[in-house]
């Protein structure tokens, strides 16, 4: 159970085109978002679908097979670890991010494009 602490599990559909970034020590880093679903019935019997949104991060040889294959629309599953950080934005105020750093990424079948 020791391997269970901080692993997170997803499987979605990819929200936007992923941004690569160069960084100037030579590494490579991947940014997209994955849309999740939640289907469920609310007390008048209708169907409600709840969409979860979750910013993820890949770098390094993630972040090439993320530029090589990855679009929008494109349905993959992930695996990876929450992490959290904090910024200052241009108007000084405090920003706090929650984004899921990538330790693998399967590719799937499917693709919903909504343009």
């Amino acid at each position: 159970m020791s391997t269970l602490r901080n692993k997170v599990q997803l499987i979605g559909n990819v929200g936007q085109d992923p941004v690569i970034t160069n960084l100037e020590s030579g590494k490579r880093v991947a940014r997209l978002t994955l849309a999740t679903n939640e289907h469920y019935k609310n007390n008048q019997g209708e169907r409600v679908t709840n969409t979860e949104w979750h910013t993820l991060i890949g770098w390094g040889k993630l972040a090439d097979i993320i530029e090589g294959f990855v679009t929008k629309g494109k349905e993959i599953a992930i695996e990876g670890k929450l992490t959290s950080r904090s910024y200052e934005d241009k108007e000084g105020n405090k920003r706090y991010v929650t984004e899921v750093v990538l330790s693998e990424i399967l590719l799937l079948g499917g693709t919903t494009n909504e343009d």
